[in-house]
């Protein structure tokens, strides 16, 4: 198996853009769980919000998303993002990163990607986690605020977005150069 690194975080933290740099700048392979999830709601002519209600009582939605992080970080030389990638791929993952942020720069983010208002970028996204959460819980019994399993705990509201990529590669090449038997770099 290749290098492989998980990029986790709630709505709006800066995970696809992080990962997608990440990527591109190791030379790995990239699959964002929110993506797929997306791409499955817009076959279904299904919203967000309603497909996320969708997949609160059709666990084969999230089963497949986990199935595909699954087989791609078999193969390796990935970045996998997605909320539960990092429980998903346990294991497997060479490091594994959660981003932060406030809520309000999330909402703003949210409501700037998704052209509309902060109050419905807001109610969306308090809708989509909530349901999340408790399907998390009671289909895996994964609490995401337990943020024990993460190598790397970044707010990505603290820099800019360039200086933010430039940190987050910087760490990720010091993390992985680390030699094992110091326990550091």
């Amino acid at each position: 198996m290749g290098f492989l690194i998980v990029i986790s975080g709630l709505h709006g933290t800066g995970k696809s853009t992080c990962a997608n740099y990440l990527a591109k700048y190791f030379k790995l392979n990239y699959l964002s769980a929110g993506q797929v999830f997306r791409e499955m709601a817009y076959k279904k002519s299904m919203s967000i919000a309603e497909f996320s209600e969708l997949a609160s009582i059709d666990t084969r939605i999230d089963f497949e998303i986990d199935n595909m992080i699954r087989k791609k970080s078999e193969k390796g030389n990935a970045v996998l993002e997605g909320q539960l990638s990092a429980w998903i791929v346990r294991g497997e993952v060479d490091m594994k990163i959660l981003l932060t942020a406030p809520d309000k720069v999330r909402i703003k983010r949210i409501a700037k990607r998704d052209a509309i208002s902060v109050k419905k970028a807001y109610d969306i996204t308090y809708e989509r986690e909530k349901s999340e959460k408790e399907r998390y819980l009671k289909y895996y019994g994964i609490d995401l605020n337990d943020i024990s399993i993460y190598d790397l705990i970044f707010d990505t509201s603290l820099l800019g977005e360039k200086q933010t990529m430039k940190t987050l590669k910087d760490m990720v090449e010091d993390y992985l150069m680390k030699d094992p038997k110091s326990g550091g770099a």
